[in-house]
């Protein structure tokens, strides 16, 4: 997942130092290789591919060095691709066997392996620091209980909202509650000049996604041998009558368009929106807005004791099934996911892959989407999710149909077309 749908623009600050959380850094074991590696792997290289954007700063220089100490003889060969018709590059890649180590999106993940393309690391999950990770960030590396790669990292969406709005409204202190939160927007909505207390499009089905999550629903579930859609159960009925409350609070936003058309960080930008629900990239640049103008908390839940569920985007570090370097390929991975490389991570303002780093997440935006982090989720862990999302999303079709009309029928259509895409043979 693109990086720059996490960092906070102008507020998560990428660090540079490489401080050890838990270790000194110091013997083979945080290197991730051993004494026995000497001249073992002379001669080899080791090709991996991260994304553009993805690797925060010095979090590479740091990696290589480790692998250099690790493994003398080896040549660490780190490639940036680009977004751009990354899928059909990274399936010929895999065929082909040209890459050992690749960063793949989390909902992404589950596809590559049930094609066999990513090798299986199951044996090696405890070396590679597996026990530490969270249970709900590694669900993706996971298919049909074996595990085919590595939570890398992570973000959330979070509450975004002007500052100078907010005082306006004589709004002291970030609501605890939905309930709270729907108070504030009402005293929002009465500041003058302000056109919409929360921008919200109707077809954010991310925002949608967290609070199906909360109420113990999925967009999809298993019956039998197949897939069924989940919209029609009694819990995302639920979620969507708060999703509904929320984007009645959006006057300008289209109930027939997502948070990218427009680019809700454009409209924010003016500064006559009260409040978005977005990434850490949809905060506008300062020199549109402010950064001391900005503030950020999570989505409030139903009960102040926790907040609302989330969708977890990020990415995972997998090993080609066709790499001839095995070895070299799980010795990377334990280098970069070690606790001083994952610390640096989590200092540039992404959630790590361990909670135990958690302390060291930076920024103002970090921090928010942290706390809902714990109880965030992916799309459902299926090979053939990526036929859902393929346009037309029957699930933005389905809020925007919920939104102007029955909510039965809607979820019905988008069941059988949800069914229908994840039951077909796979196409990545």
């Amino acid at each position: 997942m693109k990086r720059q749908l996490i960092a906070a623009v102008g507020v998560a600050a990428m660090v540079v130092g490489l401080a050890a959380c838990g270790s000194d850094g110091k013997g083979d074991d945080a290197k991730g290789g051993s004494s026995s590696a000497a001249g073992k792997f002379d001669g080899k290289t080791l090709t991996v591919w991260l994304m553009d954007g993805s690797a925060p700063k010095g979090w590479e220089d740091g990696v290589k060095a480790d692998f250099a100490a690790a493994y003398p003889g080896a040549k660490l060969d780190i490639q940036t691709q680009k977004w751009n018709g990354i899928g059909q590059k990274v399936t010929t890649a895999l065929s082909e066997g040209s890459v050992d180590v690749l960063e793949i999106g989390n909902t992404q993940t589950a596809g590559y392996a049930a094609t066999g393309g990513l090798l299986d690391i199951t044996k090696d999950r405890a070396d590679l620091g597996g026990a530490d990770w969270a249970a709900n960030l590694n669900e993706s590396s996971v298919l049909d209980g074996k595990q085919y790669a590595a939570p890398w990292y992570f973000t959330n969406r979070v509450v975004t909202y002007n500052k100078d709005i907010w005082t306006k409204a004589g709004i002291t202190a970030p609501p605890k509650t939905l309930d709270e939160f729907y108070a504030d927007l009402d005293k929002v909505k009465a500041v003058p000049g302000v056109t919409d207390p929360l921008y919200l499009p109707g077809q954010e089905w991310y925002t949608y996604f967290g609070l199906l999550t909360g109420e113990g629903g999925k967009l999809a579930k298993k019956d039998g041998d197949k897939w069924a859609g989940g919209l029609s159960s009694p819990e995302a009925q639920k979620a969507f009558e708060t999703y509904k409350k929320l984007q009645g609070y959006s006057t300008t936003g289209p109930k027939d368009k997502d948070e990218a058309t427009p680019q809700q960080k454009d409209v924010f930008a003016k500064g006559n929106i009260g409040t978005i629900i977005g990434l850490g990239w949809e905060v506008p640049k300062p020199e549109e807005l402010a950064a001391d103008k900005i503030g950020y908390f999570p989505l409030p839940g139903k009960t102040a004791d926790k907040p609302s569920s989330v969708f977890l985007g990020g990415s995972n570090l997998a090993i080609a099934q066709q790499t001839k370097n095995p070895e070299l390929a799980k010795g990377f991975l334990k280098i970069a996911l070690n606790e001083k490389n994952e610390g640096v991570v989590a200092s540039s303002g992404s959630i790590p892959n361990k909670p135990a780093l958690n302390g060291k997440v930076t920024g103002d935006f970090a921090k928010a989407a942290l706390p809902a982090s714990a109880n965030g989720a992916i799309t459902p862990n299926v090979p053939t999710w990526s036929n859902v999302e393929n346009e037309p999303n029957p699930i933005k079709d389905f809020l925007t149909a919920a939104l102007t009309g029955d909510y039965a029928a809607a979820a019905k259509k988008a069941d059988d077309e949800i069914a229908k895409r994840l039951n077909q043979k796979q196409t990545q």
